[in-house]
């Protein structure tokens, strides 16, 4: 009988614990205390139009209840998207416990004034904690609201540019701006701050219309600020029409067995022959090396380096044209067209070349098709090019002013003899270095703008 009562006892005993350790179970569950998850982007800085927002929230435990997301702006407060999700099954077990969705802010239309506005999003589970208003999720983020475009107009006037040369715009701009500049057509061309403290706002920006351009570009000032608004501004330009000239380029064997050699480096396939690799050369090397002269726009210095008249090789004769047409052919026939992007000037072998302007060494190296080149940087996006040297005089990054002694001339790359070709660039764009060389034009068309920022 005893043993009896004892297993009766444990029984019940083991009763009351199985009960009490499903009850604490069941509380655990229904007063679960986890927070659901909220996942938002992006989080900008400012909103300067209508913007949307991927928003992911999640609750593995008890499920999903309230979403509610709101804009609040002084004593405003505007719902932008509210749901609420079922209880489904036992203890929720079909319940919603993650759910994506994308929504939008326009501050126009909820009619938000400029200044700082704050977007919250709250979010409820379905646990039975605070009263039975479940755990609560909340995140805020600070925005500021500025739709308004920075303000951007020319101060110059009368800008006449030849096709494929430069032009030169000053312009203001307001002081919400952070980067402005120039479009012709499709091509950017940034602006540059003048640098002083009393002229704040105040830029200049060298543009080029490129040398195969067809029609009458479409040429504005362009200027965006912190919150992404932009601004146009047109102003008064006239293009010139110019014609390039036309060259004919007999390739002979013996041409090609002469300068294939230095592209040794160059890999091609055993089955071409002389002229095909040429071929490889002039048009898919060229394009190789231009992009590298692009790419170098990014390395210009925010302030003007030059001063004056540019210089010219001494005692040079010039041998081929700015735009100059290239028609190529071997053994009677037209294997190829492209458009010179310099001006090759031939003196004695190995004559002493000068730095064009005063400028600071961006590029020192072997260049394809370019040979030995070098690259000056003269600052607010203006760039000359040295080509085919036979011998370098200075080292990368070193300042070099007007006159001074570069390199030599020679014949390394695709050159047919000796010679400079030399090319200015404005933010990559190659243009013609003739008008650079003539006191008049630079007066004209630089000089006179540039004595604006001293009346400003």
């Amino acid at each position: 009988m005893g043993k009896r009562k004892k297993t009766s006892t444990f029984l019940a005993l083991g009763s009351v614990v199985l009960v009490l350790v499903l009850l604490g179970w069941f509380l655990c569950v229904i007063f679960e205390g986890e927070k659901p998850g909220i996942a938002l982007r992006p989080l900008p800085d400012f909103l300067s139009g209508s913007q949307e927002f991927g928003l992911t929230i999640s609750d593995m435990k008890r499920g999903l209840r309230i979403l509610e997301v709101s804009v609040k702006q002084g004593r405003r407060e505007i719902s932008v998207l509210e749901k609420t999700f079922p209880f489904k099954g036992l203890l929720n077990s079909e319940g919603i416990d993650r759910y994506n969705t994308r929504f939008s802010i326009d501050p126009r239309k909820l009619n938000l004034a400029q200044g700082r506005v704050d977007l919250e999003v709250r979010v409820r589970d379905y646990s039975r904690r605070n009263g039975g208003d479940g755990n609560l999720s909340l995140i805020q983020h600070k925005m500021v609201v500025d739709t308004i475009p920075p303000a951007i107009r020319a101060l110059s006037r009368m800008h006449y540019v030849n096709l494929g040369g430069t032009g030169l715009v000053v312009y203001q701009a307001s002081s919400d701006t952070v980067e402005s500049g120039l479009f012709v057509n499709d091509v950017f061309f940034p602006g540059f701050q003048t640098g002083r403290e009393s002229q704040r706002g105040l830029n200049v920006c060298y543009f080029a219309i490129p040398h195969d351009t067809k029609a009458q570009p479409e040429i504005y000032l362009w200027a965006k600020d912190k919150a992404g608004n932009l601004s146009k501004a047109n102003f008064y330009y006239h293009m010139r029409r110019k014609r390039f000239q036309t060259e004919r380029i007999n390739i002979t064997d013996r041409f090609l067995r002469r300068i294939l050699p230095y592209f040794a480096f160059c890999t091609f396939d055993p089955q071409l022959s002389d002229i095909e690799k040429f071929l490889k050369i002039n048009q898919e090397l060229r394009q190789e090396n231009n992009s590298v002269f692009y790419n170098l726009r990014t390395e210009t210095d925010p302030k003007r380096l030059w001063k004056g008249t540019w210089i010219r090789l001494k005692n040079a004769a010039t041998m081929a044209g700015f735009g100059d047409r290239r028609f190529y052919y071997h053994k009677g026939q037209k294997v190829d067209e492209q458009v010179h992007l310099g001006v090759d000037l031939a003196s004695l072998a190995n004559s002493e070349v000068q730095a064009s302007n005063n400028g600071r060494v961006i590029f020192r190296d072997r260049l394809g098709i370019y040979g030995l080149t070098m690259v000056l940087d003269h600052g607010q996006g203006l760039a000359s090019v040295y080509s085919h040297l036979s011998e370098i005089r200075v080292a990368m990054g070193q300042e070099v002013m007007k006159g001074e002694v570069i390199g030599l001339t020679g014949q390394t790359g695709l050159a047919g003899g000796d010679h400079l070709h030399f090319g200015i660039m404005v933010n990559g764009v190659f243009i013609n270095p003739v008008e650079w060389w003539d006191s008049h034009w630079i007066q004209d068309n630089v000089t006179r703008k540039l004595e604006i920022l001293d009346r400003e």
